[in-house]
């Protein structure tokens, strides 16, 4: 039974490898920094998968030279109480490699979260709750208006609070979809107003929680056009699963005709836009579909 063991050890390794190496796990990514965080990814995915096929390889050796069936059952075991020098040779490299890997992870992080934004970046504020996102843009003036939880309505559509008084929010636009600028800098404002949620899209190449009480900022470029699933990425409650977005990465001129709309009219227009990206297809700035982003 130890060398058939053995023999099921390697053929299971060996099909882990294959299923790995059949082919990208991840959709098309759609920003600036996402070829980073999958070249971070794959090497990864390289370090991690030697280790695991080098210990593997050694368990199945294990196995077929002291199994039950092996020619060496009637050797005696040799203990031992340890090797300092092995020990320390081996701690030493697993965290050179880990913290190697970390520094390198921290970098494209760094660059989504602790550097400022563009001064020409493009604003928007997301909003999670218990089950839907909603959408705060500034307008003409590119300032927020003021929000405060004692004015929410939902049964008067403010779900945010927008204080309607504020000069700055007489042009803000709320909505439940995100619009972005295809290369150009997007900043997000993500706030959560009831329990902890996350905003993932998969082709960002990146997932943020959203914390009751912060407001965290996040900064990136999309690369490419289309229109795209946005999902709460943490269990936020039982409808978890309806709780859906959708994000729209426009050409430049679309966004700009869109925003000049009077608030009444963006969602209108918005739908109409909708219609011309099919979801999770990738286009050119000049609407010619480029293929499937997953």
């Amino acid at each position: 039974m130890g060398r058939a063991l053995a023999v099921i050890i390697w053929l299971l390794t060996l099909a882990s490898v294959v299923l790995f190496l059949s082919g990208w796990w991840f959709p098309t990514t759609i920003t600036e920094h996402g070829p980073r965080v999958d070249q971070q990814f794959l090497i990864t995915i390289i370090v991690v998968g030697i280790a695991f096929v080098a210990a593997q390889i050694g368990l199945g050796w294990m196995v077929w030279r002291y199994g039950a069936n092996s020619q060496n059952k009637d050797e005696r075991a040799l203990y031992t109480h340890g090797n300092n020098r092995l020990e320390v040779l081996w701690t030493v490299i697993t965290a050179v490699i880990f913290i190697s890997l970390a520094v390198m992870g921290q970098r494209v992080w760094a660059q989504l979260h602790f550097s400022d934004a563009p001064a020409d970046a493009f604003q928007a504020r997301v909003t999670a709750q218990q089950f839907s996102w909603n959408v705060q843009y500034p307008g003409k003036d590119n300032k927020f208006g003021r929000t405060d939880p004692t004015l929410i309505k939902e049964d008067e559509n403010n779900f945010i609070g927008l204080d309607d008084r504020d000069p700055n929010a007489k042009d803000d636009i709320t909505a439940t979809t995100l619009v972005l600028p295809v290369n150009r800098p997007a900043e997000l404002i993500l706030r959560s107003k009831d329990v902890t949620h996350s905003f993932w899209v998969p082709q960002l190449r990146f997932k943020q929680d959203l914390v009751p009480g912060m407001e965290i900022h996040v900064h990136f470029t999309p690369t490419k056009v289309g229109q795209f699933q946005l999902a709460c990425a943490e269990l936020c409650g039982m409808n978890h699963f309806s709780m859906k977005g959708t994000l729209v990465v426009l050409p430049q001129d679309q966004l700009n005709d869109l925003m000049n709309l009077p608030p009444t009219q963006f969602q209108p227009k918005l739908e109409e836009l909708r219609g011309k990206y099919e979801l999770g297809m990738i286009y050119d700035e000049k609407g010619t579909k480029i293929g499937k982003s997953y």
